[in-house]
């Protein structure tokens, strides 16, 4: 392999998804619970929004350059993040820039859709102080999440996006792949990357393990390998629980020096999105549906969604809604994972393996999430590190009890629960098996999670119910009481374009 001149290349990452609703605030801890590390600390593998960490290591390797890792900080989706820990991180990651310099190109694994007191666009303004720092001439890229708010201020700094394509997101390291390649091309001067967006003026959810997500995103892949101006195409879906001023959905067309091309196409595919908006996301039952369908005999087990307790969009994790109506209506063979209880699980733990004792547990964190459980349980098994995986990801979410609950004479009633320290949502069967429970051996699987872990779970389902239990999570972005999110975008309005006729 011929190697082109030596490079030096500077890469971070700092990432968290914002709900702005949630009372939950993220302060250094959470990212240290989650994922920190500082420089040259990252492990092989990849943490979502860090994965330009790794891959970088070995294009770099392959490449002859020279790679100064900065610090990769992940925290699971929650409030506000402190100002003085986004100040910090920020801060931490911008004087390590400055020790690097020069710099032929910096790299970073962001979010997108971070949100902190004090400052409404910590992405945008960390790009923007980056840009500051190395000059106009020096190329600024990052991997984002498609949940997340493609402000003008980021786009301005950045010389490109690359963005998952999939949701759930199986699809992480192979974009942080094509990023890379961007970034070889570009400083070997065999491209010119610019960055065409299309404002879509609308608030949806696009899960692409359905249609028409599934063959929108085949042809934004297929747009890249057969256009040959096109060097990448991204949907930024929005994040509708961040009441931030920009947020919606964008498309974003990197072309090769076309920035024409780039913006009709961006137009193009960004209206067809909204042709097709509201007919994206999944259907939804209520609890009392959603678990006497789940009740009915199956060949293997329903895993039943509590998709708007979903600690991946920054809820508690801790609603009890569908735990009680799995009781109400008599469930047997059912396993919840989890219910985000930290003080229950420090009573279990304090109790040991095989107690038997009441118990409090759930519905402490916010309204609408149900009414805290009162239980006789037994103590099954104790974790003080539980973890799940997650593609190639490890997610903890230790220390964790795993509880039966009892009827009043002792006897189990056929429904067993999780409770977790580390809030996370649920990627992954391996989340019941690290605590003994085998997932293919239960009739019902509750989980909280809005679409990330169908990839996962969908292999040893049944069925697959979307239940809307409750209301943690705000989910109707025709009425949640935004304060800053503008109003001329759907569905606050049924036709945002119509102003341009």
């Amino acid at each position: 392999m011929t190697h082109s001149p030596s490079k030096r290349i500077f890469v971070a990452a700092m990432a968290t998804e914002t709900n702005t609703f949630s009372p939950i605030v993220i302060d250094r801890r959470a990212f240290e619970e989650s994922f920190y590390a500082g420089p040259g600390a990252h492990p092989s593998t990849a943490t979502l929004c860090t994965a330009p960490i790794p891959v970088g290591r070995k294009v770099c390797a392959e490449q002859g350059w020279t790679l100064i890792e900065g610090s990769s900080a992940w925290a699971d989706p929650a409030g506000l993040v402190s100002g003085q820990t986004h100040q910090d991180l920020r801060d931490e990651i911008l004087d390590q820039l400055r020790a690097a310099l020069p710099v032929d190109a910096v790299v970073l694994g962001l979010h997108g859709a971070m949100v902190a007191q004090g400052c409404m666009d910590p992405e945008g303004d960390l790009l923007a102080r980056v840009r500051e720092i190395v000059g106009p001439d020096v190329l600024v890229c990052a991997e984002l999440d498609p949940h997340s708010h493609l402000t003008a201020k980021r786009v301005a700094a950045a010389d490109f996006f690359v963005v998952f394509k999939e949701f759930p997101h199986t699809d992480f390291v192979e974009r942080a792949e094509d990023l890379w390649a961007m970034v070889v091309e570009t400083l070997n001067g065999r491209m010119t990357p610019v960055m065409s967006t299309y404002d879509c003026r609308m608030i949806d959810v696009f899960p692409t393990s359905r249609e028409p997500m599934r063959s929108f995103v085949d042809r934004m892949i297929g747009l890249e390998k057969t256009d040959p101006k096109v060097l990448s195409i991204s949907a930024i879906h929005g994040f509708m629980a961040g009441d931030v001023p920009e947020m919606g959905t964008h498309m974003i067309v990197v072309t090769d020096g076309d920035a024409a091309h780039g913006a009709a196409l961006a137009e193009k595919l960004g209206q067809e999105l909204f042709a097709n908006r509201g007919k994206h996301m999944m259907p939804q039952m209520d609890e009392r549906a959603a678990v006497a369908a789940a009740m009915v005999p199956h060949d293997g087990p329903v895993v039943l969604a509590d998709m708007w307790d979903n600690p991946g969009g920054g809820t508690a994790g801790d609603a009890t809604v569908l735990l009680r109506e799995l009781m109400t209506q008599g469930a047997k063979g059912a396993a919840i994972g989890t219910i985000w209880d930290p003080i229950a699980v420090k009573l279990c733990m304090a109790a040991g393996e095989g107690a038997v004792m009441p118990l409090r547990f759930g519905a402490k964190s916010a309204p609408m999430t149900g009414d805290p459980v009162d239980a006789l349980v037994k103590v099954v098994t104790l974790s003080k590190n539980a973890e799940m995986i997650f593609g190639e990801s490890v997610v903890p979410f230790g220390p964790a009890a795993r509880i039966a609950l009892l009827d009043a004479d002792g006897v189990e009633i056929g429904i067993e629960v999780i409770l977790n320290t580390v809030r996370a949502q649920s990627y992954d069967p391996s989340l019941f098996a690290v605590m003994g429970i085998d997932p293919l051996a239960q009739k019902i699987l509750v989980i909280k999670s809005t679409n990330h872990f169908y990839a996962a779970f969908a292999p040893i389902a049944s069925e697959i119910l979307y239940c809307a239990a409750g209301k943690p999570y705000p989910n109707d972005p025709a009425t949640n009481p935004y304060r800053f999110v503008r109003d001329d975008i759907w569905p606050r309005v049924e036709n945002p374009f119509a102003k341009d006729a």
